[in-house]
């Protein structure tokens, strides 16, 4: 069904439940085991705590077997990456986008009040449980011919999602400073090396419900001064504050309290792919028709630069953009 570092996914018949599962196994490698006891123990804390169903993937079952470490769980749809992909990074539609952060939110206030941080959040590891989908017209294509291919997009049937690979997982403790998240959903805090907590899922929440309107990543980028280049020209500058307190390894990125940019890149395209990124709002109204100025609000909120100025979850799931009637609907 998929594969990554750790190993593969496989889709199996559990013969004495007679249902299909997923059986998540991992490399004969210690640190990829570490974490797939990691995930095993978190799986099961966020089981025997989910009565009311919190969007997390259930756990049915784990194995040792020749050294490699084997976890069954529900079997689920594609995910949200994979979807995109083969939608040609279409965007979803503003009500399924909706459906989807609420879901999202729901899931990380759930894990945030049992003081676990998933720090790995992205599209790639938000399934939704069915991989059913339907047609619907673009309004985003110029050819208004039903019989071009290009005049439909996918949209999947359902909104349900849940949330998976645990692994990275941590409870929270003070001043955390090592790595976490993969790159373009990584929070300004862990590059600076301020320390982080549950603000940096946040962060990454944000930068999701971005690259789902859009169907394009927000920050694309394999370079550290060039992801906070990337933030300052979407976001705003970042504040002093978080300048001044940045560790050893991040003195580099910035001179004379500021960042160091353009000075500091590494090539004239670089530069150029920070100058062609359009403000937040912008890249809101480009996609989203109705609804806009609560998103780009909702997001402006997510995206703060500061972690104890963001929203927490449950903050998050009382915005207007989750609760005022979008009378647009009828």
């Amino acid at each position: 069904m998929g594969e990554g570092t750790f190993g593969q996914v496989l889709e199996c018949w559990d013969r004495d439940k007679k249902e299909m599962v997923a059986i998540k196994i991992i490399r004969s490698i210690k640190k990829y085991r570490e974490s797939a006891m990691i995930e095993v123990d978190v799986l099961q804390q966020l089981g025997k705590h989910d009565k009311g169903g919190n969007r997390c993937v259930q756990i049915r079952n784990w194995f040792d077997y020749c050294n490699h470490i084997c976890i069954v769980f529900e079997k689920l749809g594609p995910s949200l990456y994979d979807f995109l992909r083969k939608n040609n990074y279409r965007s979803f539609p503003i009500e399924l986008v909706r459906e989807i952060a609420r879901q999202l939110l729901e899931c990380v206030a759930f894990m945030h009040d049992l003081r676990l941080i998933h720090t790995d959040l992205k599209p790639e590891n938000i399934l939704l449980v069915s991989p059913e989908c339907v047609r619907v017209p673009d309004s985003k294509v110029q050819s208004r011919s039903p019989k071009d291919s290009s005049y439909y997009k996918r949209v999947p049937k359902s909104s349900a999602i849940k949330v998976i690979d645990f692994g990275s997982s941590t409870c929270d403790r003070q001043d955390q400073s090592y790595i976490v998240s993969t790159r373009h959903y990584r929070a300004p805090e862990v590059i600076l090396g301020l320390g982080w907590s549950y603000p940096c899922d946040i962060w990454s929440v944000g930068c999701i419900l971005v690259e789902l309107c859009s169907g394009e990543a927000l920050f694309q980028t394999h370079e550290n001064l060039e992801h906070l280049a990337m933030m300052e020209r979407v976001l705003g500058r970042l504040p002093q504050h978080m300048l001044k307190r940045v560790d050893r390894h991040a003195e580099k990125y910035v001179r004379r309290g500021r960042l160091n940019w353009p000075e500091g890149a590494t090539s004239r395209e670089s530069i150029k792919a920070v100058q062609k990124l359009p403000c937040l709002q912008n890249l809101v109204m480009q996609h989203v028709d109705h609804s806009a100025g609560d998103l780009t609000h909702l997001l402006q909120l997510l995206l703060k630069y500061d972690p104890s100025d963001r929203l927490t979850a449950r903050e998050a799931l009382k915005h207007p953009f989750f609760t005022r009637d979008h009378l647009s609907r009828s």
